[in-house]
């Protein structure tokens, strides 16, 4: 087995808002779980394929959160975002390059308030968006990261654009769930959970999958028939509004074949069921271990994902597939059991949100992010009215802006063009209704909300 270990002890900071040990003891657990490019391709999201028991279970016991939106559809900017409770704009990273360590300054990162706050504080796999510079070491006592097996790497595989986009490959690897990265940081996970602990615990859990190259051991890919992987319909002469509106690669998409597409969909979905199992594996261990009553759990994807909406086979939108993600609370101080809230929040409101539940001292002025914590047991409560996100195309920036009702995008501004879509009617987002004279004075409302 391959992996890299970073143990990272920062004694010698001294940290005034440290509690005492007799004090953090009585802190419950925290399980974070964020999952890379995962969108809303699951069970409990009612899609009807898509196997995945663990996470379903997970949402059975707590609340499912139906309209949950990153602040940028990119991995960098929106873990720079959520991890720092700053809007990609304020933090200054619009980008997978950009270092944290360039633009945090001062600024606690969530983990690292849980390190302030007496926690004993893990990093498995990918939570932020890289190691060193992109990384904030500071805040945790271990880091893991993992790679495949030499079995692992070995598999029946095919890029589905013959090498076009060398990130859009699949491969139904040989070997057993550990000699996939995932699989090694479930197992570790496990071993954690497990081990004696004098402290209350932060374990950050990145998974990888179902996020590119799709690489997952061919058992989960069996489950997929090709013939039952359907790829979405487009209107009949549907065009994206504006060259912009998706990224440069819609040429390639627009060259896929049938086959293409299903076998795009057949890898997503393997690799999906795949990182499910592991989270199984943790959820047992949790259990077994008598600490699940003691430990909130919290689970989602990084950002939405288009898997063959508007012809589009990635992230990087501001549309609902683009920003959209799962999120699911469990475990301690989650009194509510299989609820569904409809309350919209942005990943901003992650940070505040979570200090608040389990009580963490010293939250930091600097969080532009709003804690639902109060209303995570009512489904029917309403916290934000509206969400915003962003994305770069080059040097332009696109906005949006959504409510219950109207989703409103400007790109430079308005200056190079304005989307406007009706959520209820037209959910995926097929119809611009921007130049619709019919919908000027709704547009201009949406247009006031563009910028909180």
């Amino acid at each position: 087995m391959k992996f890299l270990i970073l143990s990272t002890l920062f004694s010698v900071f001294s940290v005034s808002c440290i509690n005492p040990k007799t004090n953090s003891a009585k802190k419950p657990n925290v399980l974070f779980i964020v999952v890379d490019d995962l969108n809303t391709t699951l069970g409990c999201y009612d899609h009807p394929l898509v196997n995945t028991p663990n996470i379903d279970k997970l949402a059975e016991s707590g609340v499912k959160f139906n309209h949950a939106y990153c602040n940028y559809a990119v991995c960098g900017p929106s873990r720079g975002s959520f991890l720092t409770g700053l809007r990609p704009e304020s933090i200054g990273i619009l980008d997978n390059r950009t270092p944290l360590q360039n633009v945090l300054g001062e600024r606690v990162t969530f983990p690292y308030l849980f390190k302030q706050n007496g926690y004993y504080t893990m990093s498995l796999g990918k939570v932020f968006h890289g190691s060193n510079d992109h990384n904030d070491l500071k805040a945790w006592d271990e880091i893991y990261g993992y790679g495949s097996t030499e079995l692992g790497k070995k598999g029946e595989s095919r890029n589905m654009t013959d090498g076009v986009l060398n990130w859009c490959w699949w491969q139904a690897a040989e070997g057993s769930d550990e000699d996939q990265p995932d699989g090694q940081i479930a197992k570790k996970a496990v071993e954690f959970i497990q081990a004696e602990k004098d402290e209350p615990f932060f374990l950050a859990v990145g998974f990888h999958k179902p996020h590119d190259p799709f690489i997952a051991p061919k058992k989960y890919f069996d489950l997929y028939p090709l013939e039952e992987c359907n790829p979405p319909d487009l209107p009949e002469g549907w065009e994206p509004p504006y060259q912009h509106s998706l990224p440069n690669q819609t040429a390639v998409f627009n060259k896929f074949t049938e086959q293409d597409k299903r076998e795009f969909l057949r890898s997503y979905y393997a690799c999906t069921s795949f990182m499910d199992a592991q989270v199984g594996k943790i959820m047992e261990a949790l259990e077994e271990s008598g600490q699940l009553d003691n430990t909130l759990i919290v689970f989602f994807g990084d950002h939405g994902y288009h898997l063959g909406e508007h012809n589009w086979w990635n992230k990087v939108t501001i549309y609902e597939k683009g920003t959209n993600a799962p999120f699911i609370l469990a475990g301690k101080g989650i009194n509510a059991k299989g609820i569904e809230s409809n309350g919209m929040f942005e990943f901003i409101d992650i940070y505040p949100t979570i200090a608040e539940l389990v009580g963490l001292e010293n939250i930091p002025d600097h969080l532009e992010g709003k804690s639902f914590a109060k209303v995570v047991d009512d489904p029917n409560a309403i916290f934000r009215t509206e969400v915003r996100a962003i994305i770069n195309r080059g040097p332009m920036l696109g906005r949006m802006v959504k409510n219950e009702d109207f989703r409103y995008i400007e790109w430079g501004d308005g200056n190079q063009g304005t989307e406007l879509y009706d959520q209820n009617n037209d959910p995926t987002e097929y119809n611009n209704l921007a130049d619709n004279p019919d919908y000027s004075d709704v547009k201009s409302e949406m247009k006031k909300l563009i910028i909180e």
